[in-house]
């Protein structure tokens, strides 16, 4: 049996020989965190990269979402989708806020518009959308209902870095949107996150909330959290940010072979790719039907594992299914159909740049088998 094992996901990592020169730097300032040269550099040049005004850099894609609910003094209840990683839900609870799940779209998996008024209560201060594998969300559609009901948009956009419709940032939708650019991710500088508004003083709120509070010296306005990044990986993710985009195009080839080879093949479903949108291709989850694919989705999963193909259900289980969330009104297979056929029949397939055209081929052929 073949013993070579294709992962789910590879690092960006950028060449050790471009990377020692910025540590040598680092050594000789002497200044390795708390807003230093390399994090102020890649701060500008995410804004540039990403075409927004004010970004915050962080130490990772959580603290992000948990500052984002802070700045913003969101309280009460929040309107969120179950079908997300746990930090998205998580976010709200440690900012004591309930979370209410509301089913999603299956041609999205995002959050549906359609059911999001009925979730509202006179408790409501603002829903909490995920652009899920990087496919945008109904941004019109959800800001139309928020601005109905005066409630703020933060946008998890953890799975979305770079990604636009019609050459227009995504992360320009909302109050705020956060990205993660940990290691798994499209983009990463090891661990990390970004927080993204549109305003000066959000974004010197913000900084301060990440800083504990501290707006000088001996003046502290704020009950903040100590979640900056430091100088080693700002200057790594200033390195990847040259790399990023041919790491995408590769990515792109892999989705491009996966597309044109598993779309005829019954029982298989994968999303549509909109025109007017710039994917990163972050992801490729397939949904399997096992009625008409002859098998389930976990008996796929194991039989890939068992061919050293190794697979992620994502998002399985439904974080509205976690012990912590289960009790809710909200959760429960009743509410949320969708998002929990979804979560028992995803498989998010290998999907990066470093994937060989001898794997995509075994694992298109597992598959079709």
């Amino acid at each position: 049996m073949d013993n070579h094992q294709i992962t789910v996901t590879s690092p960006l990592l950028p060449p050790l020989e471009e990377f020692i020169p910025y540590l040598q730097d680092i050594w000789k300032r002497k200044w390795i965190t708390n807003n230093g040269h390399y994090h102020q550099a890649l701060e500008r040049a995410l804004c540039e990269y990403l075409g927004v005004e004010y970004i915050s850099v962080f130490t990772n894609g959580t603290l992000p979402l948990i500052t984002a609910l802070q700045a913003l003094r969101v309280t009460g209840e929040v309107i969120t989708t179950p079908y997300s990683f746990v930090a998205t839900t998580h976010s709200l609870w440690w900012n004591g806020i309930k979370p209410v799940f509301v089913d999603v779209d299956p041609a999205t998996g995002n959050l549906d518009p359609n059911k999001i008024e009925a979730a509202i209560t006179p408790k409501t201060t603002a829903i909490m959308p995920v652009h899920v594998y990087g496919n945008p969300c109904d941004m019109d559609a959800i800001q139309a209902i928020a601005d109905k009901y005066g409630l703020k948009v933060i946008y998890d956009a953890a799975h979305a870095f770079g990604v636009k419709v019609n050459g227009e940032s995504i992360l320009k939708a909302g109050d705020i949107s956060t990205l993660s650019f940990h290691a798994t991710k499209t983009y990463n500088t090891i661990e990390g996150g970004a927080l993204i508004c549109h305003d000066e003083k959000t974004k010197q709120r913000i900084d301060y909330l990440k800083n504990f509070g501290f707006a000088g010296e001996t003046e502290v306005v704020a009950p903040g959290i100590n979640s900056k990044m430091d100088e080693v990986r700002a200057a790594y993710g200033l390195l990847n940010l040259r790399h990023v985009d041919s790491a995408i195009e590769e990515r792109h080839k892999v989705a491009n072979r996966y597309r044109e080879a598993l779309s005829n093949v019954n029982g298989i479903r994968m999303f549509d790719e909109r025109p007017d949108v710039t994917y990163n291709y972050s992801y490729f989850p397939i949904f399997i039907d096992s009625n008409k694919y002859g098998m389930t989705r976990d008996e796929l999963y194991f039989k890939m594992r068992d061919h050293n193909v190794l697979g992620r259900r994502y998002f399985y289980p439904l974080i509205s299914d976690f012990s912590t969330y289960r009790g809710l009104p909200s959760a429960g297979s009743a509410n949320l159909p969708v998002a929990t056929r979804m979560a028992e029949e995803v498989i998010c397939l290998p999907m990066h740049h470093n994937l060989t055209d001898t794997d995509v081929t075994k694992i298109i052929n597992l598959i079709k088998k």
